[in-house]
Order: structure tokens, then sequence, then C-alpha cells
């Protein structure tokens, strides 16, 4: 058997956390062909991404994040953040256009400040987004199918996928856990990821939601290139130097005011 990548590696590592909650550097290192050293390396990059946590001989899984909540949980984090980014999201996008809006706390956000638009389309895989816009007479909502994600309550998988290539949009609009420089868009629920890689296809024009502690996190599985991103819009509180560095790769920083 091939020895497996590094980044083969640490994604097997997350999925293996995943399931038991914990693993020790012999197993892994037997798993993998590798050495201890190796596979104490690998450890040490992911936690330094708060992706896990080392503990004597192996590493567990990460303390639950924010991220890690239901969305209607998310919701109530964050709000004043969430509130400036959603208005600042909504502006981009014109009355008579067709709009699609991805799941997530944010764009739920995003949703709600377009309620008193004109001949808007909007098409979408949340609950929660369709919600928001299910009282706005000037907005027409079209709801794909697909599996529910409970917690995230987004219609995921092959229904959803369907229905989405069966649609045209001028934009796209979609939050995202994890983004950064080097590693793009990240996600850290693999079922999900070929129902948003079909969402980014349905516009040249994307259009990121994120506020500033999405940046500089890797999730574990790889979602799109940085170079997907047409507008990033994020709040006040990022870091100057990681909104140059996205700036320098050719995207639009939109700064939400306070």
């Amino acid at each position: 058997m091939a020895v497996p990548l590094k980044e083969q590696r640490q994604q097997l590592i997350l999925e293996a956390l995943q399931g038991n909650g914990q693993v020790t550097v012999t197993e892994l290192s037997r798993r993998f062909g590798v050495s201890e050293v190796t596979v104490r390396r690998d450890l040490r990059e992911l936690h330094a991404r708060s992706l896990l946590r080392r503990a004597h001989g192996g590493a567990v899984a990460a303390p639950l994040q924010t991220a890690d909540l239901p969305v209607l949980q998310r919701m109530k984090h964050g709000t004043r953040l969430k509130e400036s980014i959603g208005r600042a999201a909504a502006a981009l996008i014109e009355d008579g256009e067709a709009v699609l809006l991805g799941s997530g706390s944010t764009t739920s956000f995003v949703a709600r400040h377009l309620t008193s638009r004109r001949g808007l389309t909007v098409i979408t895989n949340a609950l929660t987004v369709a919600m928001e816009l299910a009282g706005a007479p000037g907005v027409t909502v079209v709801l794909t199918g697909g599996v529910l994600r409970p917690s995230e309550l987004s219609l995921i998988g092959h229904i959803a996928e369907q229905s989405l290539r069966e649609v045209r949009v001028d934009k796209v609009v979609i939050g995202i856990p994890a983004i950064s420089a080097e590693a793009g868009l990240t996600n850290d629920y693999l079922p999900e990821v070929m129902t948003d890689r079909t969402i980014i296809q349905m516009s040249r024009q994307v259009i990121v939601v994120a506020d500033h502690t999405k940046f500089g996190r890797v999730a574990s599985a790889y979602l799109a290139p940085l170079e997907r991103v047409s507008i990033l819009v994020t709040d006040a509180e990022a870091d100057p130097a990681q909104v140059a560095q996205f700036e320098q790769r050719g995207i639009r920083v939109l700064v939400a005011e306070r």
C-alpha cells in the first residue's frame, strides 16, 4: 500500500477523530506506514490550525467551536458583525436580479436586508433564508429539494444538486466556515461539499460573506480555490494583513461598517 501524502494523512486523521474522538501516534504510524516523528509533525500542524487538540501519546477532537453549533444558535452569536455584513452584501444585489443564497447564519442576515426589494428572485437550499423572505411581497423564493441537514436547516445531496443545475442566477452569495490565502475555501462537513461546489458553479460572480473569525482557518474538506471568489464581504475587525493577502490575489474585499 502506497504511503499517503501529508494532505491525505491529515484528512484521514481528522476523519478518524470524527469517528472515535481520539487517536494515538502509534496506531497512526502503523496505519500510514510512516514514522512516529512524521505523525507527531502532522498532529502539531493540525493542532496549530485548531482542528484537533494534542494529548499525551496522540490527539483528541478539538473542543466545540462556535462554527460547529447548529445554525439557529450561531445566529445568536456575533449578531452585530453578521448584521453589518448582511447589510453590506445585500447592497450588492439589485432589484430584478436572480440570486442564490446558500445556507449558514450569515446568509440569513443577508436575506433580512432583501425583504423590501422588488422583482427579486432568490433561490436557496436554506430553510432559514426561505423563512426570512417568506413574507416579502417583491421577492420570489425558490427552494430546492434535497436531504435535510437538521443542524444547518439546509437541503443537500443529489436532489438539491440536480435542481440547482436547472436554474441560472446573476449572483451567488455563500457563507464559508474557513477561508485562507493558501488553502482557499474549505468546509468541515464532507457530505455538503458537492452541493456547495454546484452552488459556486451557478454564476461567475461569487460573493462570500465571512466574519473575521473565519480568516486563516483550514477545514478538512477542500471546496474551491480562492480565485473563484469575486467579492469577499467581512467585518471591521478583520486583520488588515489578511485582507491585503486576499486583495493581492485579485479579490475585492468589502469591509462592512460597524
